[in-house]
């Protein structure tokens, strides 16, 4: 059992267990990224700046139909990981194709969902006659490969729940340089508009997630995915619901406020849609360490508190929020320096590069703020307490951010008063997050609720 000796995270060295697997989540992430950001590159130096502004605006409300499948996925993982942790091989396996019949049944929702709502959405966000046309095409072009990105999210969620991350990035790697490929011949070479961009990441995204389910279809372990037994158990389900609907809710809610943002920010005109969104990019950039140690602490905190290694999940804990708001913080400091060269990368008009750096240089240095706030988030998850975290991010991340936003832009019609709204509520969150995580409850979270086997 060699290999399921280092993917386990009940033993060996703490800090080990946690960085090896985090470095594997932070370069796959990165390639993530590149999904992205080809897109916005490509779209915005051949295109122009509607067709930036149109996969800019996009990118809120995609977040807000995919948001909810991934926090149940997020779920999942926890459900997972505790069974692996606590080395029970028939909940493990009922947890893995529990997972994912519900990923193949999310993901064909989704598509429907997606390509029907896409132009009702986007008007009711105000955005501008000029740019809608080409953020329907987008939008709905993106959404005809939601079984896609939605399964290679399951997969990659059971890997990494079992303490894999090597395989993940090792097909992400691959499916990456696809979706750059495609991005440059169809848009470059063919000469095809904006719908392009979101078809070479359809493309790219069912890839690696064929990659990942051949890689778990044929491994020798206990969480050997097989064809024939996946369905729904309601053991398991019930279990991935009580976790997983938290966090989906969680991720909901945080990209309602968002598309409310951008609905702010489209108000000042596109210019201040493409310089926003070109920002956004690069702050996906900076996020990166975050949601890698995130992922990190939540795997970490339930593989060990399933095997009840209380005192080895404290410290875990403490040491990847440590690191996490470290190099969050050193990243924002960097951007804040080189804003102008960055978003000028994206788009070089002086109005565009003017919005991104004004962005940049009020969020940037309250980056260990989020960093630290998500890092309690993925604790308190991993302990089974994921309704708090909900509930603190629907408060303030949501309710206390859109009330700000509401006011405070009638009072001062500039667009800084809605940049502030991040720091703002990072800030508020980080107090009232510390003080749950020193209350240390979380700790003996699995037991509070009865188990069976």
């Amino acid at each position: 059992m060699n290999a399921e000796s280092k993917t386990r995270m009940t033993e060996g060295s703490i800090s080990r267990k946690i960085i090896f697997f985090a470095i594997p989540l932070f370069i796959g992430n990165l390639f993530q990224q590149l999904y992205n950001t080809a897109d916005s590159l490509i779209v915005g130096n051949f295109l122009g700046s509607n067709a930036l502004a149109a996969v800019s605006s996009s990118g809120n409300l995609i977040f807000l139909m995919v948001g909810f499948i991934n926090g149940i996925a997020l779920g999942a993982g926890v459900v997972i990981a505790r069974y692996y942790g606590a080395k029970n091989k028939e909940y493990l396996q009922k947890a893995i194709h529990t997972t994912v019949a519900f990923g193949l049944a999310a993901g064909l929702a989704l598509t429907a969902i997606g390509m029907f709502l896409a132009p009702k959405i986007l008007v009711l966000m105000g955005t501008p006659s000029e740019v809608l046309p080409q953020s329907i095409e987008y939008f709905r072009t993106y959404f005809a490969g939601s079984l896609g990105f939605v399964m290679y999210n399951i997969f990659v969620g059971i890997l990494q729940s079992v303490g894999d991350s090597r395989h993940p990035l090792i097909y992400l790697i691959v499916s990456s340089c696809i979706n750059v490929v495609l991005d440059i011949f169809f848009i470059a070479g063919l000469g095809m508009g904006v719908g392009a961009a979101a078809l070479a990441t359809a493309i790219s995204q069912f890839a690696s997630a064929i990659f990942c389910m051949i890689h778990l279809m044929r491994t020798k372990e206990e969480y050997r995915l097989q064809i024939s037994k996946i369905g729904f158990d309601g053991l398991m389900m019930k279990q991935i619901i009580q976790n997983g609907v938290p966090s989906g809710f969680q991720n909901s809610v945080i990209s309602i406020a968002n598309v409310f943002v951008q609905t702010n920010i489209n108000a000042f005109g596109k210019m201040a849609m493409a310089g926003c969104g070109s920002y956004s990019k690069i702050e996906g950039f900076a996020f990166l360490p975050v949601t890698c140690f995130t992922m990190a602490l939540t795997t970490f905190v339930s593989q060990n508190l399933g095997a009840k290694q209380y005192d080895r999940a404290k410290k875990g804990a403490r040491f990847g929020i440590l690191c996490s708001i470290v190099i969050a913080e050193l990243i924002g400091v960097l951007i804040y320096v080189a804003a102008p060269t960055l978003i000028a990368a994206f788009n070089g008009d002086p109005e565009v590069v003017h919005y991104g750096v004004m962005q940049a240089r009020t969020i940037a240095l309250f980056y260990f703020l989020l960093a630290f706030s998500h890092c309690i988030a993925a604790v308190l998850r991993g302990s089974g307490h994921a309704a708090v975290p909900m509930i603190v991010m629907l408060c303030v991340w949501c309710l206390f951010r859109v009330s700000y936003i509401t006011l405070a832009v009638r009072l001062i019609p500039d667009i800084r008063v809605i940049f502030w709204a991040y720091p703002l509520t990072w800030s508020i969150s980080s107090v009232i997050f510390l003080f749950l995580f020193l209350r240390g409850n979380w700790v003996h979270g699995f037991e509070k609720r009865p188990k069976k086997g």
